[in-house]
């Protein structure tokens, strides 16, 4: 059961009486006497008005219910409603039970559910808390204790502890103050049980809405909206539209919100230009008149309120609009003067003559601002263009054909300015979109035209030297000037002709050749220059092209050239033709003859004429030996006065695989590679020749650096094989690999010289060592040269020391070297009688040695 009641109001339900049994139908409830209250079918009780029971502390109602479908009518059970005023607090009690009569006479208890009406709690309260809402109770109380409980979010899930009941009063209670805008209601269910736990009563459900306050300010979605619209609009335009929100209950006036308009900045050229839908935002133009060329842009303050836009309740936030002031093809261009002027000299193209400038006042850099030019008279040729500067927006004047100041000294132009876009409705073009140009054309020295250029000729060649070929002459531009032309020779490969500079007159200076490589196509061009004597110079250029036709002046030769031949050929017939540089008929059919003489070529060869332009070589013979072979052949070619000639064929006769290809192995070198290839190769070996050479050159270098470094002395000057480095101690010639029994002395010595011409062993004699003199450790400078001639005295008389000369090692190290000594080169007891020519039969470095000893004066 629910019904809106005041705060302050507790109904207190209890069932005082039973009904008839009306479960198998329909059930009809009506209130007794009363005019405050009505039931609905569904058992819900409302207030028809306004209830007040602080004067009472109860109240009765009764409530009938009837059986429809009984036949009884008059079965109508009342129940009696009782409802009292508690401590101000309202009291939920739960469904009770009540008891109908059956059809057959037995009792039965129905309970019937209530529709507990919601509890309304303000949010943002300031009482104290916990708060009192509302007292849930069971009319079980009465017999035995009961415990109350609520559950739900809010009492036991999060947000918990937000609800709290008492236990034993059943008194529910709000903790703290509520926040619509966070949760805007909580459903919450009720429990009633017995101190053992045991449910008592179903739980009933209860519904706590939280209601809203105007605590909320709107709130713009952006502090400063942009929009736009075109310059000229109409009134009524749509412009925009600005949002606000309010975060209070949109179904209240909490959250209704209302927008105006606070200010318009600039305030041009009225302070109303815009107007605002005060429900949906939506700005709108209200007046005539936005020109952007005056006010680019307008800033408005709009304000919103909620509590419907009530000025005392209502709570209000501003934002800023700008609203851009668009661009549209309103002024057209406009020249800055009505005439310009230019010049130009003559023969100039692409040059600019004059700059038109205008003025537009619309947006720079736009479409409505562009400027298109047009030259609307004074050029019917075309000979004029006027491209547009897009930085400056200026039209450029230009020259696109030649200008002759002959014909033409000036110009009058006409030109009109539009912009890229056309003219808003209602613009039209002003008298100023036009102007005039005026343009002087200036002369110039022109260069002379040779006419006509180029001249083409046609003639034989052969033509002799000194020819008059033609007149080709230049004609001077410039009719206002008296100037004189000269011809000259520019361009001539084969050196051909040569032009008389006054008159133009063109003749031969050499023979004419049709089959010079300098002819093209029967053509060869000669290019003339032609100058005046104007300030500056001017000069042009003229080309004579010369059709050249064809005489008989080339005999015919044999072709190819060279041809290959098996030394065996099968078949042994070889075609040839002939090639002349004349044109037909001053070349074939040709006439092939075997030359008569030598004799031989024609006893091994044949030739048949195959058609006018081949014929086949055959061999007379069943072989022929490998070789090269010229056989020549006599060729005549059908022009007026034919031309022969005897040419020779070069046939080289080879031996041939089975395909009767040659495969010598320069055929085979060629066949099988490219030139590149060949080159390559051939580059590879010089390469690997020349790195050989280097490698032997490198090596006889190093032999004769070694070899250097272990001579002292030069080599026509050695006398013997072993000359020893003496920079290291130790060696000598018992260290070298040499055959010394050459040089071996005998047993037996004669007791005064020793004669060299007898061969000894190899083997030092069986004699005690000689004694040499010792040097003090300290000797006097004085004592050297003594030193010196002692050593060299015990040398000669030493029987063991070699018969050849050898240099002492003279240094403080003890006793002498056993290498010997050169004493014998200047002894004091020499034999000058002893024969050493000898000597000079053991090689080179032995003679010396010999004309040392035996040659006398010399």
């Amino acid at each position: 059961m629910g019904f809106p009641t005041p705060s302050d109001v507790c109904l207190n339900l209890s069932p005082l009486v039973s009904f008839v049994d009306c479960s198998e139908g329909k059930v009809w409830l009506e209130v007794g006497d009363s005019s405050d209250f009505r039931v609905s079918e569904d058992g819900v009780v409302y207030t028809l008005r306004h209830l007040s029971l602080a004067a009472k502390e109860k109240a009765l109602l009764v409530v009938y219910a009837r059986d429809l479908q009984s036949k009884q009518a008059s079965h109508l059970q009342p129940t009696k409603l009782q409802m009292s005023v508690k401590s101000r607090v309202p009291e939920i009690l739960f469904p009770w039970h009540s008891v109908v009569v059956r059809g057959d006479g037995t009792l039965r208890r129905v309970k019937r559910d209530w529709v507990i009406p919601p509890i309304n709690v303000p949010e943002n309260s300031r009482g104290q808390f916990p708060e009192d809402l509302v007292r849930i109770r069971s009319d079980r109380d009465k017999n035995r204790m009961l415990r109350y409980s609520v559950t739900g979010p809010g009492a036991d899930q999060p947000p918990t502890g937000i609800f709290i009941i008492n236990p034993i009063s059943g008194q529910l209670s709000v903790t703290k103050p509520l926040d619509r805008e966070h949760i805007s209601n909580f459903h919450l269910r009720a429990h009633a049980v017995d101190l053992n736990g045991n449910q008592v009563e179903n739980p009933i459900d209860i519904v706590i809405n939280v209601i809203d306050q105007n605590d909320n300010r709107p709130e713009f979605t952006h502090t400063i909206f942009n929009g736009s619209v075109p310059e000229g609009s109409k009134p009524g335009s749509f412009v925009m539209t600005v949002t606000a929100v309010d975060k209070d209950d949109p179904k209240t006036a909490n959250g209704m919100l209302r927008y105006k308009i606070l200010s318009q900045n600039p305030q041009s050229p009225s302070s109303n230009m815009f107007t605002i839908n005060n429900k949906t935002g939506d700005i709108i133009t209200v007046a005539a008149g936005l020109d952007r060329e005056k006010v680019t842009q307008y800033t408005l303050i709009i304000q919103a309120t909620d509590m419907e836009g009530n000025p005392t309740y209502g709570l209000s936030n501003t934002a800023t609009t700008v609203i851009r002031i668009t661009d549209v093809n309103d002024n057209p261009p406009e020249f800055t003067t009505d005439t310009f002027f230019g010049e130009v000299h003559e023969n100039r193209v692409n040059v600019i003559v004059a700059n038109l400038t205008v003025t537009d006042k619309d947006q720079p850099h736009t479409q409505a601002w562009s400027a298109v030019y047009r030259i609307i008279a004074g050029d019917p040729t075309g000979r004029f263009s006027i491209p547009t500067d897009p930085t400056t927006n200026e039209g450029l004047l230009t020259v696109v054909k030649p200008i002759d100041f002959e014909l033409t000294r000036s110009f009058m132009l006409t030109v009109e300015a539009e912009n890229e876009v056309t003219l808003a409705r209602g613009i039209h073009l002003p008298r100023q979109s036009t102007a005039t140009v005026s343009i002087r054309i200036l002369d110039i020295n022109e260069s002379p035209e040779f006419s006509p250029n180029p001249k083409s000729i046609k003639l034989e060649e052969g033509l002799p030297a000194g020819s008059l070929l033609t007149t080709f002459t230049a004609q001077d531009p410039d009719r206002f000037m008296r100037q004189t032309v000269r011809y000259s020779k520019m361009y001539d490969p084969a050196n051909w002709l040569e032009i008389d500079p006054v008159n133009g007159r063109i003749s031969t200076i050499a023979i004419l050749d049709r089959e010079s490589p300098y002819v093209k196509n029967n053509l060869y061009n000669v290019t003339f220059m032609a100058s005046d004597n104007g300030i500056p110079p001017a000069s042009g250029t003229g080309t004579l092209q010369m059709y050249l036709m064809d005489i008989n002046d080339n005999a015919p030769h044999v072709f190819p050239p060279e041809v290959e031949m098996c030394e065996k050929p099968d078949p042994n017939a070889i075609n040839i033709t002939a090639s002349d540089p004349d044109l037909t008929p001053n070349a074939g059919p040709f006439a092939f003859e075997l030359a008569s003489r030598p004799s031989d070529v024609r006893r091994n060869w044949t030739l048949n004429r195959v058609n006018g332009e081949y014929a086949q070589l055959r061999l007379r013979i069943s072989s022929l030996a490998s070789g090269i072979y010229e056989i020549p052949i006599m060729i005549t070619d059908s022009g007026n006065l034919p031309m022969s000639n005897t040419s020779y064929l070069r046939v080289k006769v080879c031996q041939c695989d089975h395909h009767g290809d040659c495969v010598d192995m320069e055929r085979i070198i060629a066949a099988g590679l490219g030139t590149g290839a060949i080159i390559a190769i051939l580059i590879c070996i010089i390469i690997l020749l020349v790195l050989v050479l280097l490698f032997v050159m490198w090596m006889k270098r190093r032999d004769k650096e070694r070899q250097a470094k272990q001579l002292l002395i030069d080599p026509e000057d050695d006398v013997r094989d072993n000359i020893l480095k003496y920079d290291e101690e130790g060696g000598g010639e018992e260290d070298q690999d040499y055959d010394l029994s050459q040089l071996q002395q005998p047993d037996a010595l004669e007791p005064e010289c020793v004669k060299v011409g007898i061969r000894r062993l190899d083997e030092r004699p069986l004699h005690h060592d000689h004694q040499y003199p010792l040097r003090s450790a300290a000797p006097h400078p004085g004592d050297i040269g003594d030193f010196i001639h002692e050593g060299l005295k015990a040398a000669d008389n030493d029987p063991t020391a070699p018969p050849y000369d050898s240099l002492l090692v003279f240094d403080y190290e003890g006793s002498g070297s056993t290498a010997g000594s050169l004493s014998s080169l200047h002894s004091s007891s020499s034999c000058g009688d002893q024969d050493y020519d000898y000597l000079g039969d053991w090689g080179p470095r032995f003679r010396k040695l010999a004309d040392l000893y035996g040659g006398g004066d010399d």
